[in-house]
């Protein structure tokens, strides 16, 4: 008889979720379903709010990248103010956000996933944890935790708080960098790319390790979504969107961000509160894609930066198709961030005092696109006449993946699981491969479907008195 495997909560990620997965009378897998199951709902309770307002709650939405929807939400207002930000505003945005990144993919990697690969898939789960890291690998886990603390420090000398900081406004931000700030995040430079490199160094030959993983971990042909520079050169807070096939070849070559939802659609689902959107020539549920660290070093022609540069070749060597290499990914683009920072903050105009332009509302509609850690970041807000929000569209990082994640705790259920026979290191597979895309669960969910509810009404002694199912 057929029956239900449900892995509840998935663990080591950020929010609240589970997966079910199908078997049939064989005991074999049928099907599998990943499930958010919290409901943030910022798209609906930020109607009504000035629209000035947006940046500083859309931060809200999360405590890991709070920046990401800073940025994303201010570019929206900039739309609508129908501005374009000063020169040096551009830069100071786009060296908070790099940071942002690095600390996250550091949290990600170091904190989240670096277990399984430290200690393998199959390992007791009492020692495959963070604290196992650390009483086991010391210095790597030093490492992790220093450079997710440089990231943070750069946030917080740029932004004044490293959490839901304020300082990117509509039209640019509210103060301009100072020779003194300047120099004490140079001076922490060095060290976050000595240590980021050196990671990189120990963890290339380990990926020979996970030849299985990578080859089931969501490994399937798809399109693959971000921003590009002028020059196809990787990009995270500005450029053209790209979508390129798995082997590479362009599909969509320049488009501007504004203009996403021509390719871009959504559809919600009754199993989840998080959206599933879909590249529309593709029609849903054919058009998966992926966005990310992953997307990012596929489809850039190259990261524009030299340490970055050359580990994006030996990236690039390797069967990137499968979604095991989020980690690889990932470790590059800290390195890149640290290096960009610093040409960054190398610039001439970077202590510019004109970091802000002021205008009133031009335009009742405003989109803004950024390149969050888990991929790109879409703002799209209307307002009324007196500026006040009438619409919110929030197509987030991790809902790109929502499709290829689905598909990929499928692959990688029915890689592992035979005539019904399960083990615990099976079942950490399985979660593993929805912790390759990093999913940020509190930032996406916004759907409000039909998804089933299951409430139970307990005595004293944990007997079931009454329950209601949706």
């Amino acid at each position: 008889m057929s029956r239900e495997i449900v892995i509840d909560p998935v663990t080591r990620i950020e929010g609240h979720s589970k997966i079910t997965i199908h078997l049939d009378d064989s005991g074999n897998v049928h099907d599998a379903l990943f499930h958010v199951t919290q409901l943030r709902g910022f798209e609906k309770f930020a109607e009504g709010r000035p629209f000035h307002e947006m940046p500083s709650l859309m931060a809200r939405i999360c405590g890991i990248c709070p920046v990401s929807h800073l940025i994303a939400s201010a570019k929206a207002c900039d739309n609508l103010l129908s501005v374009k930000i000063p020169p040096p505003a551009a830069k100071l945005r786009r060296i908070l956000n790099l940071a942002q990144i690095a600390q996250s993919h550091a949290l990600s990697f170091f904190y989240l996933s670096s277990p399984d690969l430290l200690m393998g898939m199959d390992a007791d789960p009492a020692v495959r944890n963070i604290v196992g890291v650390a009483q086991n690998h010391p210095n790597l886990a030093r490492d992790g935790v220093r450079l997710r603390q440089i990231g943070q420090t750069i946030i917080e000398l740029l932004a004044g708080k490293r959490i839901h900081p304020g300082w990117v406004v509509p039209g640019g931000v509210n103060q301009p960098l100072s020779a003194v700030v300047r120099d004490q995040i140079l001076a922490l430079l060095p060290e976050a790319t000595r240590k980021a490199e050196a990671t990189l160094e120990w963890f290339t030959p380990q990926v020979e390790r996970f030849r299985e993983e990578i080859s089931v971990f969501a490994h399937f042909p798809g399109l693959y979504m971000g921003l590009v520079g002028d020059e196809g050169e990787l990009e995270t807070y500005d450029g053209w969107l790209r979508v390129v096939d798995d082997r590479n070849v362009p599909v969509v070559e320049r488009l501007d961000p504004v203009e996403f939802k021509t390719i871009i659609g959504e559809v919600d689902t009754p199993h989840s509160y998080l959206k599933s959107p879909y590249y529309k020539p593709l029609g849903y549920p054919d058009g998966i894609y992926r966005v990310g660290p992953l997307s990012r070093l596929h489809m850039a022609k190259r990261c524009g930066t030299r340490r970055a540069d050359k580990w994006m070749a030996t990236f690039r060597q390797l069967d990137h198709r499968g979604s095991f290499n989020y980690h690889y990914a990932r470790l590059i683009e800290i390195l890149y961030a640290f290096e960009m920072i610093e040409q960054l903050l190398n610039e001439p105009d970077i202590l510019s005092t004109h970091v802000r332009a002021h205008a009133a509302p031009n335009s009742l509609e405003g989109i803004g696109v950024s390149e969050a850690p888990r991929g790109t970041l879409m703002h799209h807000y209307k307002i009324d006449e007196n500026g006040l929000i009438t619409y919110v569209d929030l197509v987030i990082a991790t809902g790109h993946n929502n499709l290829a994640m689905n598909q990929g705790v499928t692959q990688v259920a029915k890689h592992y699981i035979k005539g019904g026979k399960v083990t615990e290191g099976i079942l950490n597979r399985v979660e593993a491969v929805i912790r390759t895309y990093d999913p940020c669960l509190s930032c996406s969910t916004h759907a409000v479907g039909s998804m089933p509810m299951h409430i139970q009404l307990l005595n004293p002694d944990g007997a079931v008195v009454d329950e209601i199912r949706r």
